[in-house]
């Protein structure tokens, strides 16, 4: 059996610096170009064996049952949320074989209670949420939305909880889930959010409006065309930004609105700033207009940023939201963009807000004014109290458990 393709695997170079730095000799790092040694290592005395989650798969199809694993620690959790997903069936395929799982995460649920099925089915193989997912939903949730397929059949395509069922579900996990918010164990400078609108010019205002209301801009020789809600939707949080794909996946300026309004953050900031972005177009807008913002990709890239050597660092949410250790860089970081995706969104702001940030972190948002990115950012907040609903329950069946034991 081949090793897994190379491309699939991206080496969180700070993280794994620090934890070889911790366990010195005894960390065997299971990455594309080791993994293929697993049985070789198996006759060495190695306490702890680490693997990223996309390799999850080559290593289940290359053990089988002869998984000698006595303790599985998955990290981000959430990151299994989908029982469609390849690797979370995986898994499950070998997942009754270790004494002890222990998942972790902060964003349990970034998308809603439908999100903790799988999560959990990794710790008690369905004992406490049901064996199947469809299960799971029939139980506790009810339709709120329905979509029409070919056949003209109406089939549902949005749920929401049922009165009362978060409450059991909280009560059913209870038992095997724990929360332990940062800020109750370690003592954290603070992390303090802001919304800074930034208002379009009337040229911007009047083509995002036409774009949102035709679904077509015309672009002198091309279009921009959304051929659906969610390419609407898309294209609409790109033209917010500034810089649009037409229909030949050519980057078109719309405003400098954003870059402005980056500029007057840049002029301000008492520190270096990490910036999150989300498109390809706004890497070359921002450049442009401030050369010295730097891509954060290589592991010197990351080094430099650590060591306070980077101005205005720019990495995007989806590759650099988890497991990175960025706080030495700096505590200010900048939404240029902001995230549908809850769990990207808190586990991008928790790269600076984390054990070993001397300074307040300061995150700053900039929202179009009536855009879809105020939506957006509503829509985070909505999901978040559900996620934080749920952390509180946990936390204070926690607190019950202890005070009895104490008493």
């Amino acid at each position: 059996m081949s090793s897994p393709d190379a491309s699939i695997y991206a080496e969180i170079y700070l993280g794994v610096s620090e934890m070889r730095d911790f366990y010195g000799r005894i960390l065997t790092m299971l990455t594309f170009d080791t993994l293929w040694r697993v049985y070789m290592t198996i006759r060495i005395k190695v306490i702890v064996y680490v693997i990223g989650r996309d390799n999850i798969h080559w290593l289940v199809d290359l053990l089988g049952k002869k998984w000698f694993f006595d303790t599985v620690v998955i990290d981000e959790l959430a990151g299994f949320k989908s029982s469609d997903s390849r690797r979370f069936k995986s898994l499950r395929r070998v997942i009754g074989y270790p004494s002890r799982v222990i998942g972790l995460t902060g964003t349990p649920t970034p998308n809603g209670l439908l999100d903790l099925w799988a999560q959990v089915y990794l710790l008690d193989q369905g004992a406490r949420l049901g064996r199947t997912f469809s299960e799971y939903r029939t139980r506790f949730f009810t339709p709120s939305g329905y979509i029409t397929t070919q056949g003209g059949q109406m089939r549902p395509s949005e749920y929401v909880p049922m009165v009362g069922s978060e409450a059991k579900i909280w009560e059913l996990i209870s038992d095997i889930c724990i929360s332990m918010k940062s800020e109750d164990y370690l003592e954290l400078p603070g992390y303090h959010p802001i919304v800074r609108k930034v208002h379009l010019s009337a040229t911007a205002m009047r083509k995002y409006k036409q774009l949102e209301r035709d679904l077509l801009l015309p672009m002198g020789e091309s279009d921009v065309v959304a051929g659906s809600a969610a390419v609407l939707a898309n294209k609409l949080l790109q033209a917010a930004s500034g810089v649009i794909y037409d229909e030949f996946d050519t980057a078109q300026v719309l405003h400098t609105d954003m870059v402005e309004a980056l500029k007057e953050v840049m002029e301000e900031a008492d520190g270096n700033v990490l910036l999150f972005y989300s498109f390809r177009h706004d890497i070359d807008a921002i450049q442009a207009a401030l050369p010295y913002a730097r891509v954060l990709k290589t592991k010197q890239d990351f080094v430099d940023w650590n060591e306070k050597r980077v101005k205005l660092a720019l990495v995007n949410p989806a590759s650099a939201g988890h497991g990175l250790n960025l706080q030495s860089g700096g505590h200010i970081c900048v939404w240029y963009n902001v995230t549908w995706n809850l769990e990207l969104y808190q586990q991008a702001n928790k790269r600076l807000d984390r054990q070993g940030q001397e300074r307040p972190v300061t995150s700053i948002h900039l929202v179009p004014h009536d855009t879809i990115s105020e939506t957006v950012m509503l829509r985070l907040e909505s999901k978040t109290r559900t996620q934080d609903g749920l952390l509180e329950a946990l936390s204070e069946r926690k607190n019950k458990y202890y005070d009895k034991v104490g008493g």
